[in-house]
């Protein structure tokens, strides 16, 4: 794949590329780590909820990131909008140690907000997850004052009982079932 800035990079995983009418999913690359540090280090979504870390804190989060590919055959994939060949976020599968399912997470770099790209490209992971993982069911933990990822989760068609977290308290736990 090229994109306007030249041919793609060294794949960093194993990662499947997905696409969607308007986003290239794909494993991580050494060029990410520069927006996911800008996110993880000043994205006023991240700041908000007091979830800011340091550029070192950033960079260990990218490659435990590329390890969980490794460890789990599953992770986040970068968003990257087709029109203007850059990354606008991630979306993925995570499953940490002591977590007590596999979690469908989004995060959506400053200034992709509301354009519908978590949900594209949720729709996407998610039927990866159900038709080549063969997994039934997925979670979300969503920020119980996060309104914006609880709206995306609806428009996935997750649901949610109120239960919370035992990792993360002030979470709900939304449930994606296989249809």
């Amino acid at each position: 794949m090229t994109s306007p800035s030249g041919p793609r990079e060294q794949p960093l995983t194993d990662a499947p590329v997905l696409t969607t009418d308007r986003l290239v999913l794909r494993g991580p690359e050494k060029g990410d780590l520069a927006p996911f540090t800008r996110f993880m280090t000043s994205a006023p979504s991240l700041a908000a909820q007091g979830e800011t870390v340091s550029a070192p804190e950033a960079w260990f989060g990218f490659l435990a990131g590329i390890g969980h590919w490794r460890w789990h055959g599953f992770g986040f994939f970068v968003l990257v909008e087709r029109a203007i060949g850059a990354p606008v976020g991630r979306v993925g599968l995570l499953r940490h140690e002591g977590w007590p399912d596999i979690e469908l997470a989004w995060h959506l770099f400053e200034g992709a907000e509301g354009r519908g790209y978590a949900t594209e490209a949720g729709v996407a992971v998610r039927s990866w997850a159900f038709d080549v993982l063969t997994l039934d069911h997925l979670h979300s933990y969503i920020d119980v004052d996060n309104a914006r990822s609880r709206a995306v989760a609806r428009r996935l068609g997750a649901t949610t009982d109120g239960s919370r977290a035992p990792h993360e308290p002030e979470a709900e736990i939304w449930v994606h079932a296989k249809a």
